[in-house]
Parts: structure tokens; sequence; C-alpha cells
């Protein structure tokens, strides 16, 4: 995604009291729910936490909670939204994956990523990175040194990464594509599993967001060879791209978005849309995405619908490249 996308003015819109009375905007909503699709503790649930901490505060609701409803890799929570009452009351904290990624690995989704839903804000954004363990010798220090040391020792071909379907699997699968490397998915139910036995030495290589693997790196229990955005990441600036090392097709900047239901008026979407930027903008909830390497950014509602569609254009024929779907 390019820095345009990350639009953190809002434009001001006439708004008309035969869709929404502004009167129903002089007082906060009692109360809303911010709906995750994953588990507690993970990079979605932070930046939902982190978000909904603000919500009250912003003229939004009195009382913002977060609600985890994982499971599908995300769908239980986008359907439940999908037929959440469109007032407010529940909004979508997602990554991009749901939307972008899953109607090109999904025969039939339960729900449709552009009919079903009005987007509000991008609240945050992340990079994903490659790291070896110590299963793979310390002079191998750039992904050119890893595909030789792989080809060196072709049953050490496997790379872990979270879930099938996911952001990370596919860099594994694009690097094994563009080096002729027959790289072989170790999927795992998230990263903490994954980056276990890669600092336990069984499995060589992982890939998952950069945030994942900081407190690792900066332990000295993992070497990262390549972060996936178009510059180097501030949480880790000594790792060079895989642009820099010749790997552009492995760029790959994940945004974690909230979204409202279909049919929500717009004066509804547009006070969720100014909460949600003053509190990217709060320098605590900046402080605590970026221990987990999130960097806090905001968005018109336009911008982001702009961004899907062109995230959705790029990552289309990649996947159907890659011949991967939930089914295969």
């Amino acid at each position: 995604m390019t820095r345009r996308h990350f639009i953190t003015s809002v434009a001001a819109t006439a708004l008309t009291s035969a869709l929404t009375p502004l009167s129903a905007w002089s007082q906060k909503l009692n109360r809303t729910s911010v709906v995750v699709g994953f588990a507690p503790g993970g990079t979605t649930d932070v930046v939902a936490r982190r978000i909904a901490d603000k919500l009250g505060t912003t003229g939004f609701a009195s009382t913002a909670i977060v609600d985890n409803r994982s499971g599908a890799g995300g769908q239980i929570a986008c359907s439940f939204v999908k037929n959440a009452a469109p007032d407010g009351t529940a909004l979508l904290c997602t990554p991009y994956s749901c939307m972008v990624i899953y109607p090109f690995v999904y025969n039939k989704l339960p729900y449709d990523p552009l009919k079903d839903f009005v987007p509000v804000s991008i609240a945050a954004s992340t990079t994903q990175a490659m790291a070896v363990g110590p299963m793979v010798p310390a002079s191998v220090k750039t992904v050119a040194q890893y595909l030789d040391w792989v080809r060196a020792n072709p049953h050490r071909s496997g790379y872990g990464s979270p879930a099938p379907g996911s952001t990370s699997h596919f860099l594994g699968a694009l690097l094994g594509m563009e080096s002729g490397l027959p790289l072989v998915q170790v999927p795992y139910r998230g990263a903490a599993p994954g980056i276990a036995d890669l600092v336990a030495g069984q499995i060589p290589v992982m890939f998952t967001t950069t945030g994942d693997l900081l407190p690792h790196l900066q332990a000295g229990r993992v070497r990262m060879l390549a972060t996936s955005g178009r510059t180097r990441s501030p949480f880790a600036p000594d790792v060079p791209t895989f642009t820099e090392q010749g790997l552009d097709k492995l760029y790959s900047e994940e945004w974690f978005g909230f979204y409202a239901p279909a049919h929500t008026p717009a004066a509804v979407v547009k006070a969720a849309n100014t909460a949600v930027l003053a509190a990217v903008r709060d320098k605590a909830v900046v402080d605590a995405l970026a221990v987990m390497g999130l960097t806090a950014v905001g968005s018109t509602p336009e911008a982001m619908a702009e961004s899907q569609k062109t995230e959705s254009e790029r990552w289309g024929p990649l996947v159907k490249k890659i011949g991967f779907t939930a089914e295969s």
C-alpha cells in the first residue's frame, strides 16, 4: 500500500436529516461492540482493544467492548457484523486478508466484502518478515544465501507460517516460485507455536508479521533476513526489504481496518470514522501499537475502499498463480 492511502484527514460531508437526524448524534451511543474474528492477545485483538479503549472518549459511544468471535480465520466475526443492526452498535475490526484475499481462497464465503460492509477507517498497518533460527548456519545473512542453503539441503525446504491462506503463507509460496525452489508450507495455528519451533530448531524459517518476531530478534534467538514493506521497517531498520534484495513481488503492507454493516447511515459512519481517527492520533495508542510492530494510521472511508480495491486487484492474480484454495 502506498502512503497516499493512509489519509488522516476527513473531508466535511453534508448530511441530510432525511437519512439520519443529526439530533440522534447529540449524545453518544450507550454501547458499541468492536467485533474481532481472532482470539485475545493476537495482533487484530490488540488493534481492536487499543482503539476501543478510546472510543468512549471521542464522542461515539459511552462504552466500547471487544467481542472476540474467533474461528474460520475471521469469517465468523465478519458474518456476525454483516447481520448486525446498521446503527453503530457493532463494528468489525479485521485484517484486510478477510476482505482482500479470502475471496480468491474460498469458493464460497458467508459474506460479500463489497456488498455487506461499509468501510470506516484503516487503523494500523504492519509488514511481514522472514526469519531463520538455529537450524540455519550463522553464515546465512541474506535471502539469497538462505536459498543457496536450501538448494544444498533440499530436505530443509519447509517454512513455517500461520494458517493456510494467510499473507505469510503466500509470501513463502511466492519466494519458492520466484526462486524455482519447492518450498513447502508448515502451517501453524497462529504465530506463537511456529516461532517456538523456529527458536527450538525444529523448522529452519518462519514467515509472519514483523511484530511477532521482534522480541525474539531483540533477544538474539532469531535472525531476520527480510521485511516486506516498500521501505525498511522502523522497528527493524537494519533488516533489508525483499525489494532491496531483488524480490519486489514479495511486497506486503497489511492493514487492519474498521467496517460497519451495509446500510449504516452516513452520519454513523462519519461519527465512527472521526472516533477512530482521534484514537490513532493518541500517543498512548501509537506507542502501544508500536510495541507490536504496528504503525498507527487512519484514513477516510473512501481511501480505505480504494485501498481494498487496489489490494484485491493485486492479490487476485497472485493467489491464482500460486494455485491455492481452501479446498486444495
